[in-house]
């Protein structure tokens, strides 16, 4: 099944960006009255095209869709050339460079618009999203150490207010680019309230790719352990007398706050018995459960469902509301794009970060099956990463243009076309050699084996 959702995730998630990053080009194009001659979804052969409007642009569909161009008027071609007088004065390079400027801005302009428009819908209409109370930690974690306890909710981060967890991840990954310390206000479940400080020390070296908040010892609250289904009627938890509906309380006399914790013990088990203590129907039990070892993965189990669930919040905004905070989330973004890509380049971040379409292609089909907000708010941050991408002053790309008319504006005078000309096939050559390494690494992310049980998740018994 995820041979289809992927590719198609994949073109239903790329395939209207690039339309939009395109008709932001051409529209304001129109507007500054240059004349459009094509406008490609694609590159290379063209597979259908049709001819519309006063001008008869050629819209077209080419063989690759992994991106798209508008075709203007343009003396520096000869294939574009203007011919005749009044299309002399169409023609795009005769325009002024705060025209041009605004043509090659308005693509990554568009991506940053949709993405706005995306965030602030989902914003509108409302999302259920896990909220910030955190689980019981270690004490050797640097959380519980700065005086995080299991239980407590956690409302900002340096100054900044937090409703879910998404958001105390994004203000926390801040504070790791900006070398900083981290001060939580925490409100505790009595509703009294404190705060909790991490140093630069207890951030530094994290990876911001990775689990930073699990690293640190902040996991999501999740709810008390109920069974659901017990798919296998002659398994460990069947064969004990568990029923759906149970509500595990302890374990050996440990209780057991959530899922999590009832995994830990279970995987612990190494074969031995465990006494549970179930709820069920308002009364108290107690099951004797000898979990089994799965040969295929080397884990303890006792086959059933265990259901525990993180607590969820609504973020539901009034329209204003609702696009300003739009504007604040494809802001954030952008920020961090610009700030891992400025990291890559110091040597701070591995080029192994570095991602590609492979990539987009994979997360496309995953927040797919994941429902259409989860899709749409994957949809927004690829926006938001095109217009980033393309505002690089990378020549071939917008930014690259944008940054040879600011020298245009700076100088008073053109760079001249031979420069151009090298620049354009400088630009050409590097991005085919950033693409190769995205392309690299995307295939290497995707091939590479998944951690072994044997040295991630599976307990060493001592008869092992």
């Amino acid at each position: 099944m995820n041979f289809f959702t992927t590719p198609l995730a994949f073109l239903c998630a790329l395939g209207p960006l690039i339309i939009l990053h395109e008709l932001g080009h051409y529209l304001v194009a129109r507007l500054c009255g240059v004349k459009v001659l094509r406008f490609s979804l694609g590159f290379g052969k063209v597979i259908w095209s049709r001819r519309f409007g006063p001008d008869q642009t050629e819209w077209v569909i080419s063989m690759l869709p992994l991106g798209g161009y508008v075709r203007m008027l343009d003396d520096r071609d000869p294939a574009t050339r203007a011919m005749s007088e009044a299309d002399q004065a169409r023609e795009f390079t005769r325009k002024s460079v705060w025209q041009r400027i605004a043509i090659v801005a308005a693509g990554p302009v568009a991506n940053f618009l949709v993405a706005i428009a995306v965030f602030g819908s989902l914003y509108m209409v409302g999302m259920d999203e896990i909220g910030t109370r955190v689980r019981a930690m270690e004490a050797s974690t640097p959380a519980y150490q700065a005086g995080l306890r299991g239980g407590d909710r956690i409302v900002a981060v340096n100054g900044e207010a937090v409703a879910t967890y998404t958001e105390l991840r994004w203000e926390t990954l801040k504070a790791v680019f900006d070398k900083g310390g981290v001060r939580l206000d925490v409100v505790q479940q009595g509703g009294a309230r404190y705060s909790a400080t991490l140093p630069p020390a207890a951030l530094a070296g994290k990876d911001v790719e990775g689990d930073v908040l699990g690293e640190l010892g902040i996991a999501v609250f999740l709810s008390p352990v109920t069974i659901g289904e017990i798919p296998d009627p002659a398994g460990p938890a069947a064969r004990a007398g568990m029923q759906p509906g149970d509500r595990v309380i302890s374990i050996d006399g440990k209780p057991v706050a959530d899922g999590a914790a009832l995994m830990k013990l279970v995987g612990n088990a190494c074969g031995r018995t465990l006494e549970f203590v179930v709820e069920r129907a308002g009364r108290t039990l107690t099951l004797a459960v000898t979990p089994e070892l799965n040969k295929a993965t080397n884990l303890w189990r006792m086959n059933a469902q265990v259901i525990s669930q993180p607590e969820m919040v609504e973020v539901a905004l009034g329209p204003i509301d609702a696009i300003a905070a739009g504007a604040r989330s494809t802001w954030q973004q952008a920020i961090m794009s610009l700030k891992m890509i400025g990291k890559m380049v110091t040597g701070q971040i591995s080029l192994a970060n570095l991602t590609g379409v492979v990539t987009i292609a994979d997360y496309a089909g995953k927040t797919a099956r994941m429902g259409p907000e989860v899709f749409l708010s994957f949809i927004a941050v690829v926006s938001v990463s095109l217009g980033v991408m393309n505002l690089l002053p990378i020549p071939v790309l917008d930014g690259g243009l944008l940054l040879y008319y600011s020298l245009e504006v700076l100088t008073g005078r053109r760079l001249p076309d031979r420069v151009v000309e090298l620049a354009q096939s400088a630009g050409v050559v590097f991005l085919v050699m950033l693409m190769a390494l995205a392309l690299y690494n995307d295939v290497n992310r995707l091939t590479q084996p998944a951690p072994t049980p044997s040295t991630n998740t599976y307990v060493r018994c001592p008869n092992d």
